[in-house]
């Protein structure tokens, strides 16, 4: 698990990154300059834009484009799933090899790694395929919020009983509660949910989301709804029945 919060690190890291590029406050437009802004944020800008117009509503717009990104991702996302559910499925035999190869000593950690390779092979396990679904995403859902902080047409308009140039007092709550029910159900049945580090995560993460929205516009913060909803419900219908397959198959066995 150490891993993963390895992964969890890097990928705060290139959000910082990419967050940096432009100004945030800088607003987006056709004449934006660079890579970032030219073929990132301005195309996400422009479907807020036009679905803005199509609906009359910049806060259902968010929500489409919202929707319409993650349905787009979602092949990743099941790889992502896949990739997950396969090393969960040979953690008891890695964990073997890891107590046969409980000794520091150079040697044998060296077998362990070259046992561990064989079992990745065995089961055709690739325990870097998880992580690059979340670095393709990473760029497309940063320009969304880029393009929400930076598309001045949002700016005076209204969705539900919230402004969405304006920080909300409602919405933060419900952000950190659907992040917090996001993770609790991907953690659900998965080695994760053991390991004291990763369970200190399940609540530091909403409380930042949550803490973030309270001083943002609300239209971020609906995004960050949104896209949360969109993951429970990935995992509702995508993830649990397959571990729940994966569970009932290694009780058969």
């Amino acid at each position: 698990m150490r891993k993963n919060l390895y992964i969890i690190l890097l990928l705060i890291g290139v959000v910082a990154l990419l967050s940096g590029c432009t100004d945030i406050n800088t607003p987006i437009n056709a004449e934006s300059t660079g890579i970032w802004n030219k073929y990132f944020v301005y195309p996400m800008s422009v479907f807020i834009i036009y679905f803005a117009k199509f609906f009359n509503s910049y806060g259902l717009a968010i929500v489409v484009v919202t929707v319409i990104i993650r349905v787009i991702l979602l092949p990743l996302n099941i790889k992502q799933l896949k990739s997950s559910k396969a090393m969960q499925d040979i953690q008891p035999e890695l964990k073997k090899l890891q107590e046969k190869y409980s000794s520091k000593d150079a040697n044998t950690q060296q077998k362990l790694q070259q046992e561990t390779m064989a079992l990745f092979q065995k089961h055709g396990v690739n325990p870097l395929a998880g992580c690059l679904p979340i670095f393709v995403q990473m760029p497309i859902l940063i320009a969304i919020y880029h393009a929400i902080m930076r598309t001045q047409e949002i700016q005076g308009h209204t969705f539900l009983w919230f402004a969405l140039d304006s920080p909300d007092y409602i919405l933060p709550i419900i952000a950190g509660a659907a992040t917090y029910l996001q993770q609790k159900l991907m953690m659900a049945g998965s080695p994760a949910a053991q390991n004291p580090q990763m369970v200190a995560m399940l609540y530091i993460m909403p409380i930042m989301i949550a803490v973030f929205a309270f001083f943002f516009p609300a239209a971020l913060a609906l995004y960050w709804v949104v896209g949360n909803i969109f993951m429970v419900a990935q995992t509702l219908l995508i993830r649990r029945p397959m571990m729940k397959e994966a569970s009932t198959g290694g009780e058969k066995k």
